[in-house]
């Protein structure tokens, strides 16, 4: 299944919308990693166990995202956007959303 950000696929032809589809986790790491998270806060530097929590995030997201979408018959989501919310510390929301279609090729001039 493509999933795009962009409106259009090159190549393909949309010839059916299919709606919107989205798909959401909520992270959160364990105690140790918040207290290194506070002191690497302090010094500087990237929060790795963070930026872990929200990759993990953005993968599950996208793949729920994509679950719907082939329940409901789309050979692809464009215009994907993701958002992110804090739910408490430590813990953040991740959610994918788009609009799920169905594709044809186009023909070659």
């Amino acid at each position: 299944m493509i999933i795009t950000n962009i409106e259009a696929i090159p190549g393909r032809t949309v010839t059916q919308e299919l709606g919107l589809v989205h798909g959401s986790t909520v992270r959160g790491k364990h105690i140790g990693k918040d207290i290194a998270a506070f002191f690497k806060g302090i010094v500087g530097g990237e929060i790795k166990g963070y930026s872990e929590l929200l990759m993990e995030g953005r993968e599950e997201a996208i793949s729920r995202m994509q679950i719907q979408a082939q329940k409901i018959g789309a050979d692809a989501v464009i215009n994907v956007r993701m958002s992110t919310s804090s739910i408490t510390g430590g813990a953040a929301e991740m959610m994918a959303y788009g609009t799920a279609v169905k594709l044809t090729k186009t023909d070659a001039l």
